[in-house]
Formats: structure tokens, C-alpha cells, sequence
């Protein structure tokens, strides 16, 4: 193998040498380890060392890397201590992830590194969140995140190139082509000769390096970054390599041709370059000794620290409070000065003033700068407050929320709108896996704030009117708030953007033009998890939120001789159960209406919870009320069937009276 040392003076050879020999060394020890059953699993880079070190040398100690399961070398090259490594794979506190995950899934600040999960795509727009904050910050920054070319098939892929190429994000994409995703060979992976080929298509730079050349991957690499440094732009950068070992070391190697392995055994970028610095008088034996025993003793010290670590004890109490960020809630009130505004109108004067509280929260989505968004809330806002904070995005919901995760990395908030609450589903993998578990799985934050305009009653039929909500409060790690009135909504949308947990954010637009309420002019905050108690009662509990609060109330006004206690829930997590059971214990009744479909919704949940705690005080059986369980239909007749409005005043009558 040939190595272009030209300006490079002999300890940068020496330290890329040092650096990669460790993870070679680290990992021959670790296969001996899962062999002996001390630890459970192993992904293998031996063969691909050279791209994870050379990448790393490359950049700065301050910009951001978002390796791989093959990375070791990115985690070594920056000085990690080997104990907490070996102390993350054996599930040791002194991990990185508590236990909770293992292997390279996981993030460390301290290192600026950001590990993945095993979704592999969502890594690549993280990393565009992350250089757009370094972009936004005036940071001359760059942000390296690899991929392997498998993942180069998922719809990840192709959303993040093309949000870095549309805003120039100063990202390095790193695709380690080992020719195979697991046993799938490249040809049955893209049909074309080089992933390096696509960069065309973004309109953007591309490069093919010898992966197994540790002197080109980091002349080329630093050589790059030092340009996009200067002139901000993604560059999509293609290594050619070989793993030598299997996907994992369950599944070993029978599928890969004898030939190709020994084609690839004698480019061995470990074993090349410790030849070549030898034959080349750069390294004589006794320094290579000596430099092997000294990274063989550190082996051996950090994983006796690690073995005489203790087993991590679990407490139910600190699971349950990892879940979420700390969020000190701060009360705002309101001077007494009130506007009268629709629901629209709270949202959008809310927004604003967030925007102006916060002077680097940025707001994404689909037409929301010039053209004001779908229902006009933000209209207005991009004079305000510049495009650099009021950002168009292409119709690519995955990578968009994946961006907003990085701006939260790298320590900006955002809001990200979803055009129509139906449109999540295309970027719900970064919302469930990502947003949800990042803090319980590393300890990182995900700031983020997804609003979701939601709800039927407007004739727009199957993909336009869901109400998805509970998708989203079976998922741990995310707070869901659905505010019925103008005053909740201005006021909980500023708690949503102070809170530095991820919040869905619905919002019915069936009420975005037809309720209005005196609402503070001022900026104000509501808190999570204490719901509203509307009206005051006897005879029955009334629980519901978003617009079916106010078929309840249309359904009280006619049936005045009703004496109910009528609760609008607010936000569904944290839910206000102290609230619930209160009521119902002084009603001995209680109806729980929502217009998502029945089985599997909130409405179950909060039955269930009733039943189990508030069983001695019941009267009749909990009644739950809610839409066909169809999906929603366009026609003004059909949708009128489906929704539970009409039906809500029959089963109420029918609960009083049992």
C-alpha cells in the first residue's frame, strides 16, 4: 500500500500509528472477553480502523462526530478512558448509559460525541441539526457523521443530504462501504457503481477515499474540513473498505467468498502502515514494542477497574426520573390586560412571544416563512425574526425532526411544525426512538417542540383529520399537551418551549377559527399536568380535551337539569389524575369523551386508571365515548356518523340513569 506522507511531519505519522494500532488492540482483547462470556455482544471494525481514527484526527476536539457501531477508533482517538468504554459494554454505572443501552449507542458531551441508534438513518439528519447551530452561532465549525452502505437505503439518507445541500450544512457524510449490510451485498443494496455517484444528485461535492489508507483518509478528510470550515457546504464522502469479521460476531462470514477475503486480509490497514513506517525508518522495533505494551497495560488496568466495579444496582425510583429532563417550572402570570382572540391567534401571539423570550429558538417547517404556513400562524413572522429562524423545510418530516434533535445537542430550541398532525407518522421513527429516549438512554435533552394541528369536523377526510394523540402518550420520554381554549393554548405553548423535553403540541383545527376568549395580551405560562375544572357538579364526571370539550358544553346548554363536573384534561402526560379521582369520588359516575376512535385511546387508559383507584366510590361503570372505529371519511354526512358528537348526549343520559 502506498502512503503520500508529503507534509506530514513525523509525530502526526506516530499519533495516527498509536491511534490506530488502540482500537485494533482493544478489540482482539474484547473478542477474547465475548468468547469467555464477560461480554454480550460485539460489532467488529478490525479492517475499517483507518476511517474512524483518520476522521477523527481531522477534526477538531470541539466539533462534533456522530459515529457508528464500527467507530471504535472515534471514541479512542479521542481519549475516552477505556474503563468507562469497557464499563458501557458490560453495563457498569460507569458507562455512559447507566445500564440502559449498550455497545456504541450512546452520547457523551464531554467528548462531542453522539452515538446511534440502531435505526442507523436518524444519525445523518441529527448531524444537520447540529451544523446548523454551529452555522447559526457564526462557529467555523464541521460535523463528521458515518453511515454505513446499507443505510444509505433508507429514506434518512436521502432526507438529510438533501436538507444539508438545500441550507449548505457544514456536515462531512461518512459512508463506510464495506460491501455488505450484514449479508447483503452491495448489489442487492443500489444500483449504481459508487454512493459517491449520488452526490450529483444533491448538487453536492463528492469524494471516493481508500478506506484502508489511514494517510489519505486524514489528509483528505483535513483537507476538507479545513474548507468547509471557510466555505460552509456538505460534502458526501465515500470510503471503500472491508470488515474482516461478521455483521456481528454471531452471524461470522460463510457468505463472503474466500477470495474476497483474502483480497482484503492483505490490505490490512493496521498491519500496512506499521510496515510502512518501519521499512521507511519512521518507527524502529523497540519503539513499536514499546508503544504496543503501553497500550497493552492500559488495557489491562482499565478493565480491572471495570471488573471490580459492582454489578449496577436498579432503583425503580431513579428509572422513572431519568425519563424526562428536570424541568424547574417558573410561573408567569399575566398583567390584566385581555384581547379577545380566536384559538389561531393565541397560538400564533404565543409563538411569537417565545420567539422573543427566546432569542435562538428556531421554528421549521413545510411554507412557514413567506407564506405564513397552512393556517397562516406564522405569517408575518419571517419579517420579524429572519429566515435563518423561520425555516422553509423540504417535505422531509423524518429529517426535520431529526435537525431539531441536533439544534438541541447543540443547545438551541426549536419548534418544529408539522403541517398536519396525519404528516407525522413520515418522521414518527425520530420522534418515538430518538426524542423520546434520548435523555433516559445518555442523559441528553431533546428541546424540542412538534406542534400538530389535528382534528375532524372540517370535512378533510382519511389523511388530514386525525387525531393521533395516543401514538404518542403510550410512548415514554414524551409530554403531550391538547388545549381546548385560547387562554390554555398561548399559555401552554410557552410552557411547551421553556420545558427542555420533548413536547407533542395538538392543536384541533377545527377550533382555530370558531372559539374565541379574552386572553392576555402579555406572556404567560400555564403548567403541565394540572387539567381544568370548567364546571362544578353532582351527578356525574365529565372527562374530555380539544374540541370534544365543547361538544360537551353544547350538550350541557341543552340539557340544563345535568349537574356535572366537566374537566378538561389539557395535557394528556403528565396527566392531572389527582384532579380525576376527586371528582369521581364525589360524583360516583364518570364518561370520558374523546374523538379519536375508541379502542387502544386515552379515553382506556383513563378508565382503566379510574376503575383501579376510584372502584369503591362507582355508581355504574365508566363509559367511554368516541369516534367509528373507521378511519375518517371526507363527506359532511359520513364524517358527522363518525365523530362522537351526536352520540355523546345518548350515552350520557343512559350513565345517569343506570
Amino acid at each position: 500500500m502506498e502512503y503520500n506522507i508529503e507534509n506530514l511531519d513525523k509525530d502526526v505519522l506516530i499519533q495516527l500509528y498509536k491511534n490506530i494500532l488502540k482500537p485494533r488492540m482493544v478489540e482482539e482483547k474484547m473478542l477474547i472477553l465475548l468468547r469467555q462470556g464477560k461480554i454480550s455482544k460485539w460489532f467488529s471494525g478490525i479492517g475499517q480502523e483507518a476511517i474512524a481514527v483518520g476522521v477523527t484526527m481531522a477534526l477538531n476536539n470541539d466539533e462534533y462526530i456522530l459515529p457508528m457501531h464500527r467507530n471504535l477508533g472515534v471514541f479512542t482517538s479521542r481519549d475516552i478512558p477505556l474503563h468507562r468504554l469497557f464499563g458501557q459494554w458490560q453495563g457498569k454505572a460507569s458507562g455512559f448509559t447507566k445500564g440502559r443501552d449498550r455497545s456504541f449507542h450512546f452520547g457523551t458531551q464531554a467528548y462531542k460525541i453522539v452515538g446511534m441508534i440502531s435505526h442507523l438513518g436518524p444519525q445523518l439528519g441529527v448531524a444537520d441539526g447540529i451544523a446548523l447551530a454551529s452555522k447559526l452561532k457564526n462557529k467555523n465549525s464541521v460535523t463528521a457523521v458515518f453511515t454505513g452502505e446499507g443505510g444509505t437505503s433508507e429514506g434518512d439518507f436521502h432526507e438529510a443530504l438533501n436538507v444539508a445541500s438545500v441550507w449548505q450544512l457544514p456536515v462531512l457524510f461518512c459512508v463506510e462501504n464495506n460491501g455488505y449490510g450484514l449479508s447483503t451485498p452491495t448489489s442487492e443494496q443500489y444500483n449504481c457503481e459508487n454512493i459517491a455517484d449520488r452526490g450529483l444528485g444533491y448538487g453536492m461535492e463528492s469524494h471516493i477515499i481508500d478506506g484502508n489508507n489511514i494517510v489519505e483518509v486524514y489528509k483528505k478528510v483535513n483537507e476538507l474540513a479545513e474548507s468547509v470550515r471557510e466555505n460552509p457546504r456538505p460534502v458526501l464522502l465515500e470510503f471503500k473498505t472491508f470488515r474482516m469479521r461478521g455483521h456481528e460476531e454471531a452471524s461470522g462470514v460463510k457468505y463472503v467468498p474466500k477470495e474476497l477475503m483474502d483480497a482484503w486480509a492483505i490490505k490490512d490497514p493496521v498491519l500496512n502502515f506499521e510496515t510502512f513506517l518501519i521499512e521507511n525508518d519512521l518507527l524502529n522495533t523497540s519503539e513499536n514494542t514499546a508503544i504496543k505494551a503501553e497500550i497493552i497495560a492500559e488495557i489491562n488496568k482499565d478493565l480491572e477497574i471495570a471488573f471490580a466495579e459492582e454489578a449496577i444496582v436498579s432503583y425503580e425510583t431513579n428509572e422513572l426520573n431519568d425519563v424526562f429532563q428536570e424541568f424547574d417550572y417558573q410561573v408567569i402570570d399575566p398583567e390584566n390586560k385581555l384581547e379577545e382572540m380566536r384559538f389561531i391567534d393565541a397560538i400564533s401571539n404565543g409563538l411569537k412571544q417565545s420567539m422573543e423570550q427566546h432569542d435562538d429558538l428556531v421554528i421549521m417547517g413545510q411554507d412557514i416563512a413567506e407564506y405564513g404556513g397552512a393556517f397562516k400562524i406564522t405569517q408575518g413572522f419571517v419579517e420579524q425574526f429572519g429566515k435563518e429562524r423561520v425555516r422553509n423545510t423540504p417535505i422531509c418530516e423524518s429529517a426535520i425532526v431529526e435537525a431539531a434533535m441536533g439544534l438541541s445537542i447543540a443547545g438551541i430550541k426549536s419548534v418544529v411544525e408539522m403541517q398536519f398532525a396525519d404528516f407525522v407518522t413520515s418522521g414518527f421513527n425520530p420522534v418515538v426512538n430518538y426524542l423520546a429516549k434520548s435523555h433516559y438512554r445518555w442523559g441528553q435533552q431533546a428541546d424540542v417542540v412538534i406542534r400538530m394541528p389535528c382534528g375532524g369536523g372540517v370535512a378533510a377526510g382519511p389523511f388530514h383529520s386525525q387525531t393521533n394523540e395516543a401514538w404518542f402518550t403510550k410512548t415514554p420520554g414524551l409530554k403531550v399537551v391538547y388545549p381546548a381554549f385560547p387562554y390554555d393554548a398561548k399559555g401552554l405553548l410557552a410552557t411547551a418551549i421553556n420545558d427542555p423535553n420533548p413536547v407533542l403540541f395538538f392543536e384541533h383545527k377545527g377550533l382555530y377559527r370558531s372559539i374565541r376568549q379574552e386572553v392576555p395580551t402579555d406572556y404567560y405560562t400555564l403548567p403541565f399536568g394540572k387539567a381544568s375544572v370548567i364546571k362544578e357538579g353532582h351527578d356525574v364526571t365529565i372527562i374530555s380535551y380539544g374540541a370534544a370539550v365543547h361538544w360537551v358544553l353544547e350538550t350541557l346548554e341543552s340539557n340544563s337539569d345535568i349537574s356535572a363536573d366537566v374537566i378538561d384534561l389539557r395535557t394528556l402526560q403528565p396527566l392531572d389524575t389527582e384532579t380525576l379521582y376527586t371528582s369521581v369520588r364525589k360524583t360516583g359516575k364518570a364518561i370520558i369523551l374523546q374523538e379519536d376512535s375508541l379502542f387502544g385511546g386515552v379515553a382506556s387508559d383513563i378508565s382503566a386508571l379510574i376503575m383501579e383507584h376510584c372502584f369503591e366510590s362507582l355508581d355504574a361503570p365508566v363509559k367511554r365515548v368516541a369516534s367509528m372505529e373507521t378511519p375518517i371519511p371526507f363527506a359532511s354526512q359520513l364524517e358527522a356518523q363518525y365523530l362522537p358528537k351526536n352520540k355523546f348526549e345518548q350515552e350520557l343520559k343512559l350513565l345517569l340513569e343506570y
